[in-house]
């Protein structure tokens, strides 16, 4: 299992977990922390960028209660996705590690890249959805590629939305996938 995949899993446990850490915290000092995550995460990518000599424009927003970084602009930026997004995950987990750095605490921050992950996002919600459908015509159950933690959990929110059908993952890594299954 690679660092990014650790990092997503945790990330995938922390969702189940129903924020027992952030329970205490108003929403407000939850946002202004998850805004300036933002701010931090921001001024480490701009600088990378500069060094990298690629343009891009870096948007801030906070979804939920993660921090989203986004980067657009330059086809240089696409040498920052790599290969299935490696390259954008490692980018990803070394901008925690930047506000790890600067807060003392760790980020759950999103990072993309060239809408990558967005597109990735709606992809993969595509395959649930049409596995999910499959599934309730035919009632057998239904074994997807192997996917990430990040990957896995998207598929499962989308499976989840559909009366009939669940999903679980079965596996280990890197080989983990989604398993549909009817009710």
């Amino acid at each position: 299992m690679t660092d990014a995949e650790t990092t997503e899993r945790s990330d995938e446990l922390a969702d189940e977990d129903n924020g027992t850490e952030g329970a205490t915290a108003t929403g407000d000092d939850l946002e202004e922390r998850l805004v300036a995550e933002g701010e931090i995460a921001g001024d480490y990518l701009e600088e990378l960028l500069d060094l990298l000599d690629f343009d891009g424009d870096i948007d801030l927003d906070v979804e939920g209660d993660r921090a989203v970084v986004s980067i657009d602009g330059g086809g240089d930026l696409t040498k920052l996705v790599g290969r299935k997004g490696e390259v954008l995950d490692a980018l990803q987990e070394l901008t925690r590690l930047a506000v790890q750095q600067a807060t003392g605490e760790r980020s759950r921050l999103m990072l993309d890249v060239a809408g990558w992950r967005a597109g990735r996002r709606a992809e993969l919600t595509e395959i649930g959805v049409a596995a999910a459908k499959r599934v309730l015509e035919s009632g057998e159950p239904e074994s997807l590629t192997p996917m990430t933690p990040f990957e896995r959990k998207i598929v499962h929110d989308a499976v989840a939305k559909i009366d009939g059908v669940s999903s679980e993952s079965e596996g280990a890594e890197p080989s983990r996938r989604v398993v549909v299954l009817k009710d």
